[in-house]
This record gives C-alpha cells, structure tokens and sequence, in this order.
C-alpha cells in the first residue's frame, strides 16, 4: 500500500461513544479517498483494546498505548502512523468535513498549524452554568497559538520532518505547550487556521472542570521553570489569575451565551473557578508535595 499524505492520531480512553463519533465525522473528510488514514491510540481502556478495534473497524488501525498519559498516547500513535503530515484531534473533538483539507492549505506557510476549536453545548439556549463559562472561556486555540504561541493538539497539523526534529511529547506537564516552546525555540512557524475547524463538548458539571484545572495547574506547575526569583513568579501568576475574574465577569455577562440568569451563574463559575486555581497553585508552591513535583 502507497503511503497516506495524511495520518489522523487519536489518543484515546474510556470514550467510546464519542470515538465513534469523530471517526465517522473523519471518514467524511473532503480529502481524496486513500489520502487519509486513522490511527487510535488507546491508553488502556476498560472495554479492552478488543472492544476499541471492534468499533474502529473499517475506519481506523487501533495501537496499544501502555504508558498512560495523553503525550505518550500520543507518540504511539505517531510511532504506528505512515503518513508525512500527522494531524493531532482528541476522540471528543468533532471535525468539520473540510478539517483537513483547511489545515493542510495553512500548513503550505507554516511549519504547525494550529485549528479553531468551537466549544458545544448539548443546548446552547439553556446551557448549564459550567457549560456556559466554557462558552465563554474553553479553548481560545486563536489567542493561544497568536500570543501564548502554542496550539492545543485537540486540532494541530505538523509535517512529520518537524515532528521527529523536535521529538516526542513530554509526559506529566503540558504536553502541547512544552512542544510546541521547543518546536518554535528550534526556529519552527506555528500559524493560526481558523478555517480547519474542530467542535469540541463543553463540561457540563464543577466536578469536570475542577477536574480539568487541578491537572492543567498541576502541568503548568511542573512546566514553570525555577529562576533566580524563585517562586515569585508563579505567585505572580496566581494573583493575576483570582485578580482578572472581576473583568471577565463583565466579560460574561456581555456575552452572548443564554439569558440573563445562565450568565449571572456563569460569572458565579468564573469567581469560584478563579479562587479554586489562586488556593491550588498555593498549594502545589508550598505543600509538602512541592519539591517531589519538581
């Protein structure tokens, strides 16, 4: 068999509807038929890696991937894939029908493309107020790739030369954040798609999205590199995160997501979200366990 142009790597575990979903939404791409092909990388699933090759029949090679974690899922896939570009989606995510032809159209000016991710909610008239402060806040893929320069790999495109130049995906810290820092240090162009679209479900409870937080603060902890001022710097950073809730309640409450009431409940998530990432980055600076994430 010729080599696809395209591999698809989704790192996977314990999501199986929402596999099936965004496999089919793949199968559908505008690409040419053969251009394309989907590997699953699963991270160990309950149903058995069995049950995951079931559903992915037909559309998807499903590899093992022993070593938990998202990044080393990740590299798996990668290890398994034959093509020359890899794209990077997560199993929730769903693609619009032209995702990959969209990013391999940027991907001829730059060297990673990072796509618009579109955050869902199962009703967007009467979101709960989780999914409302998701509407409002969850994967700004635009202002994370322009000022933060980095792009979530829930939608990023990268040539497979850039890829093996920069190496794999750290695990424990945030994996798309320390790769793509390393791949712009080694002079490589991340570029903004906003035609190559991906949707992704908002979290709908406080229990999925302190959830979230306490991993993504935890991997940015292990991500902040020590300087001469020690831990003032991510002190700093806490501040700035419980101090930037009061101008984005405005923010909220303007937005166009619900009525009145989801958005006054949306600003209440925002104020406690904010005061639970300010308690647990105090945490991780200065609790017994502070050293050992180092």
């Amino acid at each position: 068999m010729s080599a696809p142009l395209v591999s698809v790597v989704i790192p996977h575990v314990n999501d199986l509807a929402n596999l099936e979903r965004c496999l089919d939404l793949l199968a559908a791409q505008t690409l040419p038929p053969g251009t394309v092909e989907v590997v699953v990388a699963d991270n160990g699933s309950a149903a058995g890696l069995a049950a995951v090759e079931a559903l992915a029949a037909g559309r998807a090679r499903v590899v093992p991937a022993p070593i938990r974690g998202a990044g080393p899922a990740r590299n798996a896939g990668v290890a398994a894939a034959r093509g020359n570009i890899l794209a990077f989606i997560d199993s929730d995510c769903r693609p619009a029908p032209d995702w990959l032809e969209q990013g391999l159209k940027a991907l001829d000016a730059a060297d990673i493309v990072g796509g618009a991710v579109r955050v869902e909610a199962e009703n967007r008239a009467a979101p709960t107020p989780v999914e409302a402060f998701e509407l409002v806040f969850a994967f700004r893929n635009d202002l994370y790739v322009q000022r933060k320069g980095f792009t979530v790999t829930a939608n990023m495109l990268v040539r497979r030369t850039v890829f093996e130049a920069v190496g794999p995906f750290a695990n424990g810290l945030s994996e798309d954040v320390e790769w793509c820092h390393r791949a712009r240090a080694r002079g490589y162009r991340l570029a903004y798609a906003p035609a190559a679209r991906v949707a992704h479900p908002a979290r709908r409870t406080w229990e999925e999205l302190v959830r979230k937080w306490r991993r993504t603060t935890r991997e940015a902890y292990l991500l902040a590199a020590p300087g001469p001022l020690g831990r003032l710097p991510w002190l700093a950073r806490a501040w700035l995160v419980l101090l930037s809730a009061l101008p984005h309640a405005v923010k909220v409450l303007r937005a166009p997501v619900g009525g009145l009431r989801a958005r006054l409940r949306a600003a209440g998530i925002l104020l406690r979200i904010r005061s639970f990432r300010f308690a647990e980055a105090h945490r991780l600076a200065f609790g017994r366990h502070a050293e050992a994430a180092r």
